[in-house]
């Protein structure tokens, strides 16, 4: 058992002995980096002081044990007793997605045995300081888990010094090296202290630089510790005794390049993105640190096509949040997007919603859209919507066997009780709920070109009569599963006024049973995204359906579903001179309309009964986290979305999951909830990319214009389905993404502002039903709108204004009743 060993005797897989820190160090120097000479104490050491303490002071007054002390001493002797950088190595640091940084202490140019000494036992405390501590907890790291070593170098008096990124931190491009420099130590720099010298390389060896204030110098004082030295105070220097790196206040380009190299080259030897501290002292550059880059934004998309662009903001919209790893394993290939996938291969077009996810440490940090390739098939795709549009009619697909023989086989399945299930029995559920899927995208791949050809020999018609701006009203009046739903929770909520089942306490029995069978016809409703498995159910979060019933129930009765429109769009059709006189034209004109209806109705009703399996998916896979938490190996039943179906089918028995094979599912559970942690605050696409910033004027936001005229009421940023309740009567509904969970709010809303989506979206058809403006694809519209921000909403123009500067076109109330 090592007390202290030199860093060449630790690589990467010496993590547990040497910490994050000593580990990667050890690393680099086994590869000749230009690394300071130095030496670990290592965690055994940790462990033999730390028995029994968990505060900085514990340690600061600890005598340590004479071995400790003498192994220490005699390393510091061969290092040549002069001054050292005495830094903290934790177990649980700087590793990919727990960078730590900053949250164990360093201290510099320690000199003498007892300063050594000391400096290490401050160190092994810092392990213990509150902001540790909560730091760990916010990533749900065991205290227990944790152990320390310490890091001791040979001072660098450095004369230029600073942090070198082997990406851009911020737009993610890892062509380009970013370093930040300043005069003397590093730590001015890492602490903030200045405003450094910033250098950009790119992939050719161009740099671009912009200079620093250099407000502050740290420099290592006689006798031992720092000294810091505000850029007035500095003592001036002669030029002959500058460093080189000092002279004009810039390094030498060949020293940036020079950088450049060994940053690719650390880059290259860990296989990932680092974050790189270094000196300059006397000619030579020495790299100080190494870990990986943590909440790395992904690479730039570059040009997107309009297509992609498109299938981008679709994508996005069904989104909301980070795929887990049993969502890339289920849902996201076998789910919705699979089925998209499979009817576009049908018809001859390859990769459409295939590989638009990619995988950084088994975890999803990026979204790219796919560009679908056509194959040889496509020549005949003509033919076969045609002869598929000719078979199958949309006004008649409930008919078919396969839909009704796919809902005794869901029915089926969704009565099986999970619990009683042995393991090897419940392990077989989410594959026979997957099953169920390909039946539905038969339907799909069949019942869609009809869908299509009527939608398009509507639209020919409506623009060769010159009635183009009647299309969208013709469409509706279908009743579809979306508009029962509605009905169904106007319903409720007349149920929640009449019994005050909103009130605190427990609600009414009338309104209890209401709402049970609501959520039997109608909780396999997705709240968030349709192609995870992960985001709950309406079913599964009650608290929805509740939200929704609070806003139906604050507004006075309305009749449910869209306002009545659709008749009078028919006869403002039907009365055009070509189509008036001729009762066969009309009557044909009138089957054209009510097929595109029929269509309209298949599109929106396939979706709703292909997301049953849905639920029975999650909560088998819910069922499987329960027995692993109650046999130890996972913390909740949720961590369970942090595995691969195929790692679940691999434990043959959870009653004997045991021992190493209990601890590395443990440890893959926690490596891979670290790496989502880090990419919390990172997004999967710059919203830019997909919707392309331009000119707004005197516009607080544009957008893809989606009708419904113009609208002003306050703000109400909406962005999840917990907050529907927060919405209030003639509010301006502002959220980043819609589906038909969020109908129901339309009914009350004035206008929609919405981050993501297009004119074709599902929130733009469903506000044009309600008559009300809707702008889309604003990019930023939850971040540039507050709560109560008076604001109206141009639906035609696709702009939002600040309605104390903007004319009024419209009110909330006309919106809400369609008129504008």
């Amino acid at each position: 058992m090592k007390l202290v060993a030199p860093l060449n005797a630790f690589g990467r897989a010496d993590l547990a002995i040497a910490g994050g820190k000593g580990a990667n160090l050890g690393e680099l120097v086994r590869s000749a980096f230009p690394v300071p000479d130095g030496f670990v104490v290592t965690t055994h050491a940790y462990e033999l002081v730390a028995q029994g303490r968990s505060t900085p002071a514990g340690f600061e007054r600890v005598e340590l044990p004479a071995d400790v002390r003498e192994a220490i001493t005699a390393a510091y002797a061969r290092l040549g007793g002069g001054p050292v950088a005495v830094r903290s190595s934790a177990t649980a640091e700087d590793l990919p997605g727990a960078a730590f940084a900053g949250q164990q202490d360093t201290y510099l140019n320690v000199v003498g045995e007892r300063a050594v000494l000391d400096a290490v036992r401050r160190c092994w405390g810092s392990l213990w300081t509150e902001r540790a501590v909560a730091y760990r907890a916010r990533l749900g790291i065991d205290d227990d888990d944790v152990r320390i070593a310490v890091v001791v170098q040979s001072m660098v008096e450095a004369e230029t010094a600073g942090v070198m990124f082997t990406a851009n931190p911020v737009t993610g491009d890892r062509t380009q090296l970013v370093i930040d420099a300043s005069s003397g130590l590093g730590e001015a720099v890492v602490s903030g202290l200045v405003t450094p010298d910033h250098y950009v390389l790119d992939a050719r060896g161009s740099i671009g630089f912009t200079p620093g204030r250099r407000e502050v110098v740290i420099r290592s004082a006689a006798g031992g510790g720092v000294v810091r030295e505000d850029a007035e105070q500095a003592p001036a220097q002669e030029p002959a005794e500058r460093g080189e790196g000092e002279r004009g206040g810039r390094l030498p380009d060949a020293v940036v390049a020079e950088l450049g190299r060994l940053g690719r080259d650390v880059a290259a030897h860990f296989g990932r993105p680092q974050d790189i501290e270094w000196a300059y002292a006397s000619g030579r550059l020495h790299l100080l640190q190494a870990r990986p880059m943590t909440a790395l934004p992904p690479p730039p998309v570059g040009r997107l096509n309009p297509f992609q662009r498109r299938l981008a903001a679709v994508l996005l919209e069904y989104l909301p949040e980070r795929p887990y790893p049993i969502d890339m394993s289920t849902w996201v290939p076998d789910g919705p997007a699979g089925l998209m996938r499979n009817v576009l291969g049908s018809f001859g077009v390859r990769h459409a919603f295939e590989g638009f996810l990619q995988e950084e440490d088994e975890v999803v940090y990026r979204l790219l859209p796919p560009a679908p390739k056509p194959s040889p098939k496509v020549l005949a795709a003509p033919f076969l919507v045609l002869a598929r549009a000719r078979r199958h009619d949309p006004a008649r697909w409930t008919q078919d066997r396969r839909f009704r023989d796919y809902l005794v086989a869901i029915e089926a399945l969704r009565a099986r009780d999970l619990r009683a299930m042995p393991w090897d029995e419940l392990l077989r559920v989410p594959r026979q709920a997957l099953a169920l899927v390909p039946p539905v995208a038969d339907l799909r791949i069949d019942y869609l070109p009809g869908t299509g050809l009527a939608l398009l020999r509507l639209l020919v018609v409506v623009r060769l009569l010159g009635r183009r701006e009647l299309f969208a009203d013709l469409l509706h009046g279908a009743r579809t599963r979306t508009t029962d739903t509605n009905r169904a929770l106007e319903h409720l909520a007349e149920v929640a006024r009449r019994t005050g089942a909103l009130e605190p306490g427990p609600p009414p029995a009338e309104f209890a049973d209401a709402l049970a069978a609501f959520l039997d016809e109608y909780g396999h409703r997705e709240t968030s995204s349709p192609i995870l498995v992960t985001t709950p159910t309406w079913a599964d979060a009650p608290e929805v359906v509740l939200g929704l019933v609070k806003v139906l129930a604050a507004a006075s009765p309305t009749p449910p579903g869209p306002p009545t429109r659709p008749d009078g769009a028919l006869g403002r059709l039907l009365a055009h001179p070509l189509l008036r006189r001729s009762k066969s034209r009309r009557a044909r004109i009138t089957r054209w309309v009510e097929a595109a209806r029929a269509g309209v109705a298949f599109r929106e009703d396939s979706h709703f009964y292909f997301m049953m399996p849905q639920p029975v998916l999650r909560r088998s896979l819910l069922e499987l986290g329960r027995r692993l938490r109650d046999a130890g190996a996972l913390a909740a039943p949720e961590d369970v979305f942090h595995l691969r179906l195929a790692e679940l089918e691999e434990i043959e028995d959870v009653a004997t999951l045991r021992g190493a094979d209990a601890e590395r599912l443990r440890e893959t559970v926690s490596r891979r909830a670290l790496k989502r942690e880090e990419l919390s605050g990172v997004r999967l696409i710059d919203p830019a990319a997909i919707f392309p910033p331009t000119a707004t004027g005197d516009a607080l936001l544009t957008g893809a214009p989606a009708g419904g005229g113009t609208a002003t009421g306050p703000v109400k940023v909406i962005v999840k389905p917990a907050d529907f309740g927060r919405l209030d009567p003639g509010d301006v509904l502002v959220c980043p993404y819609t589906n038909p969970s969020w109908t129901p709010l339309f009914q009350h809303a004035a206008a929609v502002v919405v981050d993501a989506g297009g004119a074709a979206s599902h929130a733009a058809i469903v506000a044009r039903e309600y008559g009300i403006p809707a702008v889309m694809g604003t990019g930023t519209g939850t971040s540039v709108l507050a709560d109560g921000r008076l604001v109206t909403v141009n639906g035609d123009t696709g702009t939002v204004h600040d309605a104390a500067t903007t004319p009024a076109t419209g009110t909330a109330s006309d919106a809400v009743t369609g008129a504008s």
